[in-house]
């Protein structure tokens, strides 16, 4: 029996009361589907469903309204006999049943299609009176769970699609205005950058062009009445930065309120004025971030406020680039009740790497609701292997109904949940992580590398702990098959980074990292784990260039540790490795943050002196092509040769193709002749592309190249 008190629902596998639906609403009947379904998951037996006037007893009532209670907020009362569940409207009911499920029948959703549910052939229920609402009125993490219906009500999460006409909620300027339709005869309708319009997929608009605004207009019309309905939209920038128009007026604009989001705030007030029935969503994103000195917006302008340039290893109070962005957020806050808050909490680079932020999650989102925050888009995990990706969305679904939880408590429940007897060891795992990321005093940054924390959280030392308390999870579930999976999926983070530290390193055992590289691949084939980042980058094509590109080798370079005389030297925060990183032996990986040398905008000119004179056929060096970044290829690459470092001859050149593809990729540019050559210096010239093209995010703005390894063979 699982409880014992008012109300019998089921006895003895045998049904004793019945659900009766207060209204007809969708929302209704979806609530009582979902009781149904568990109170069968746990008896073997579901409730009759009957109308209202058969019923004295033993009734389940669902639905109706509560006064005073706002939408997604629910009651539940049990006395005398009976069940009711009401709400203040949306799915109120619904998770007035996930509340009953979980506190009084002993159901426990945890992840995607993975729940505990007890068996026992009696259910009742004691005296209740429980209200709840939540915090923020939208809700929404980006995971994988998201495919699974029931856990998306247990989370109690909405969906974009669900408030935001045509599902246009986010840069939707290309989508509301493409320039493939309107760039070519309209220019004037894009951003002036550089002494040029710009049109282009991540170009802006012209914001004070009074045709962009009518043209807009009607637009949005035709969107609205194609979604009857849905009186939300969004009007919003293209993705980049810094790429707002730069025109004589649109400047004036920008000086006069202190931010390019003054333009913004303007032109999405005329939107509300024309549509003062629908709600406008607007970006505070990047150049946009902070407010207006002077505008503020109208009450139908919803400002969604995102914090992507913020590190993660405190509160977004508690480091400079979180005391920048609580600046906008509380200058947002005094101008607007309607705010969007876009976190972040997950290493986008690098998914699968360990991003122990749970410790910000709760202060944060206490933070937002203090600010006026209304909605939520929690952006993490969004792909099965990323990192703990089922308790970070178990601990956000809760925090965001409710910022006031117990964060540690949470975690612990989690844990010991979802891992079983593993879970005392993987609370271990995260509370020293923890520890030792805030000892180190290293910033944890959505787009880091493993390899950034190889002397702090990831040093030599803690990896042993680590792997020591992983060894004692998998022990400890070994005749658990569910639960060893869940364990060895948790582990994957630690191996990977074990692998991309290890790239760095010099003197290593081959066959020792080989083995380890297996073991990696292996677990992620056998967990169905296929990609490593947001930018598409697979597993198998990771295992097959780590063996060609980063196992140790016989070094064949004959460049190896050169000394390098520069012409035209790297960007100022790439000099200090510059000198050794070009022929060191070891090649970057996915993230330009370590081992890479760039060049913004410019080109790159340098002579390696190798010391003595050698023969070679060939000349190659290794590009990075992370476009989300604005790491693009240069134009092309030559070489020469020279005997005295005075007069060089000229080897040959390889010219870059323009290349569109999204995913991060290492790119060579080799120069081979026939007859080897004889010389001491070597020469490299790296022409850039210059500015970004109209179809990249940085349209208009100097591009960036990387390389990171000259070979001469």
């Amino acid at each position: 029996m699982l409880s014992r008190g008012q109300m019998v629902l089921v006895k003895d596998g045998k049904a004793k009361a019945c659900i009766v639906l207060a209204d007809q609403t969708a929302e209704t009947r979806q609530a009582a589907e979902l009781l149904n379904k568990f109170v069968g998951r746990i008896s073997g037996v579901q409730l009759p469903l009957v109308p209202s006037s058969k019923v004295r007893r033993n009734g389940v009532f669902i639905g109706g309204k509560s006064a005073g209670l706002p939408s997604d907020g629910y009651q539940i009362a049990c006395h005398g006999g009976s069940l009711l569940i009401t709400s203040g409207g949306g799915r109120g009911a619904v998770y007035g049943v996930v509340a009953l499920l979980e506190q009084y029948m002993g159901v426990n959703y945890w992840a995607y299609e993975a729940y505990d549910c007890p068996r026992c052939p009696t259910i009742s229920l004691p005296a209740i009176q429980l209200q709840d609402a939540p915090a923020f009125r939208f809700r929404q993490t980006f995971s994988y769970g998201n495919d699974d219906p029931d856990y998306i009500l247990w989370y109690r999460l909405n969906n974009q699609s669900e408030v935001f006409a045509s599902n246009l909620w986010v840069h939707t300027f290309n989508q509301i205005l493409p320039a493939s339709v309107y760039g070519a005869s309209h220019p004037e309708y894009y951003s002036f950058l550089n002494g040029q319009r710009r049109p282009g997929a991540h170009s802006q608009w012209c914001l004070t062009n009074p045709e962009v605004f009518e043209l807009a207009c009607q637009k949005i019309d035709s969107i609205f009445k194609a979604n009857p309905g849905k009186t939300m939209i969004s009007v919003s920038q293209n993705d980049g930065n810094n790429t707002y128009c730069q025109c004589e007026a649109c400047r004036a604009v920008d000086e006069y309120e202190g931010s390019p989001s003054g333009n913004l705030i303007r032109f999405l007030n005329k939107l509300a004025k024309r549509f003062p029935d629908k709600q406008f969503s607007t970006l505070a994103y990047l150049y946009s971030m902070h407010p207006p000195k002077h505008v503020k917006p109208l009450p139908n302008v919803n400002i969604m406020l995102c914090d992507i340039d913020c590190k993660r290893e405190v509160p977004l109070t508690d480091n400079a680039s979180g005391r920048d962005f609580m600046r906008a957020l509380e200058g947002w806050g005094r101008i607007s009740d309607n705010i969007f808050v876009w976190d972040y909490g997950i290493n986008f680079d690098n998914m699968i790497a360990p991003f122990p932020n749970f410790h910000i999650l709760q202060k944060n989102l206490q933070l937002f609701k203090k600010n006026h925050a209304t909605m939520i888009f929690e952006q993490v995990n969004g792909q099965r292997g990323t990192d703990f990706s089922e308790m970070r969305a178990y601990m956000l679904g809760k925090l965001m109904w409710n910022p006031s939880l117990n964060a540690d408590s949470l975690m612990q429940v989690f844990l010991n949940g979802y891992y079983g007897r593993a879970g005392k060891y993987l609370y271990e795992y995260q509370k020293i992580l923890q520890g030792a990321l805030l000892a180190s005093n290293t910033d944890l940054w959505i787009y880091d590398s493993p390899v950034s924390h190889k002397a702090g959280m990831l040093n030599e030392h803690c990896m042993a702990v680590y792997q020591e308390l992983f060894d004692k999870a998998e022990a400890s579930v070994r005749d658990d098959s569910v639960h060893l999976a869940r364990v060895q999926i948790a582990r994957l983070p630690i191996q990977y980074s074990e692998l991309e530290i290890a790239r760095t390193q010099t003197g290593l055992d081959k066959a020792a990292v080989e083995r380890k590289l297996e073991t990696f691949r292996e677990r992620c084939a056998r967990y169905h784990i296929t990609r490593l980042n947001e930018r598409n980058n697979l597993v198998d094509d990771y295992c097959r260039l780590y063996k060609e590109r980063f196992l140790p080798h016989a070094n064949s370079n004959k460049a190896a540790g050169a000394k390098v005389l520069w012409n035209h030297a790297p960007a100022a925060r790439y000099r200090p490795i510059a000198d050794k990183a070009l022929t060191d032996g070891l090649y970057g990986g996915a993230s330009y943050v370590e081992s890479w040398v760039g060049w913004e905008g410019e080109d790159a000119d340098f002579v390696l002196d190798m010391g003595e004179k050698k023969t070679f056929s060939s000349v190659t060096t290794d590009f990075l092509m992370q476009s989300g970044a604005w790491v693009l290829l240069p134009k092309s690459v030559s070489y020469s040769y020279s005997q005295d470092g005075k007069t060089f001859t000229n080897l040959g050149s390889c010219e870059f193709a323009e290349d569109r593809d999204l995913s991060i990729r290492f790119v060579p540019g080799e120069v081979r002749v026939s007859s080897p050559v004889t010389a001491r210096y070597i020469r490299v010239v790296v022409k850039t592309i210059g500015l970004c093209p109209s179809w990249h995010y940085g349209v208009g703005h100097p591009a960036w190249f990387f390389l990171d390894e000259v070979k001469v063979e």
